[in-house]
Parts: C-alpha cells; sequence; structure tokens
C-alpha cells in the first residue's frame, strides 16, 4: 500500500506540474466564469467552484507532501554520500534530526569559525552531531579507510 500511494503520488505531482494542466484549470475557471450570468451568479454557480477547488486542494496537499518528503530524504541522501566521499566535514551528516534550538546553535558556531573566530568552541559541534546520528559510524569509519590524510586543518576540524 505504501509503494502504491508512493508511485501514485509522483504521477500525480509530475502531472499536476505541467503546463497543460495549467491551462485546463485555468479554461475550467473561464468556463465557470462565462457561465455565471447563465446561471445568474446563484449560490449553486459560485458552490460548484468553491467545492470544486477545496476538494482538489485538500488532497492535493498530501500527494504534494508525500512527493516533496520523498524528494528531500532522496537529496539528503545524495548529499550525505557526498559528504561521505569528500574531504568535508563528516559530522554534519544527520544534523538535519537536531531540533530546531541544536541547529540554531551549531550555525552560531559555523558562523563563528567562518570568521576565524571560536575555533574550540566550534569543534564541540562535534559531540551534538554525532549523538544524532551514531549509527554511521561504521559508514564513516569505511569511508574514511579509504581517504588520504587531510593536508590543511578546517576551521571545525579538531586534531
Amino acid at each position: 500500500m505504501k509503494h502504491l500511494f508512493a508511485r501514485f503520488a509522483t504521477k500525480i505531482s509530475e502531472w499536476a506540474g505541467k503546463p497543460v494542466i495549467f491551462i485546463l484549470a485555468l479554461t475550467a475557471v473561464i468556463i465557470w466564469a462565462a457561465l455565471g450570468p447563465f446561471f445568474d451568479y446563484s449560490e449553486t454557480w459560485q458552490l460548484v467552484i468553491n467545492t470544486g477547488t477545496t476538494i482538489i486542494t485538500f488532497l492535493m496537499v498530501f500527494v504534494l507532501q508525500n512527493a516533496q518528503t520523498r524528494d528531500t530524504r532522496a537529496i539528503q541522501a545524495k548529499l550525505n554520500e557526498m559528504i561521505l566521499t569528500s574531504h568535508a566535514e563528516n559530522r554534519f551528516i544527520g544534523i538535519e534530526n537536531l531540533d530546531e534550538e541544536e541547529l540554531k546553535h551549531l550555525d552560531q558556531l559555523v558562523a563563528k569559525a567562518a570568521k576565524g573566530r571560536g575555533e574550540t568552541e566550534a569543534c564541540r559541534t562535534t559531540e551534538a552531531a554525532e549523538a544524532v546520528a551514531p549509527k554511521k559510524t561504521e559508514t564513516r569509519k569505511r569511508a574514511m579507510a579509504g581517504k588520504a590524510p587531510k593536508q590543511k586543518q578546517r576551521p571545525l576540524e579538531r586534531r
């Protein structure tokens, strides 16, 4: 059932994003508006467009949210892979799971480190980031085993 909805959500979100669908929706609204005088702008005439757009909007929220969540997870996995296979800071993998306060604090520490200040304090982010994703330790060890030692010390690096 989960995979069926995922495929459905992907197809609908791709379909809904096409220009022809926009043109069809615009055409429907123009036809509805043109029929206004014929129906004497009655409550039923108004109810048709209100009900139709409300139902479509309500259902599309769930479909598009599902597609966006899966896209976000895929992008996050790709970024994590790039971090693991590069000289980037591995400790940042999994920080999307930190709460808002921890992310704000981490952002401040990184900004300080980028300015050349607070290097010692920024190194404490290792514990916060590693606490979020302890299962990545094995993956990181495998990835780091094939890497050459870093030549240049980065602002957030601790030696």
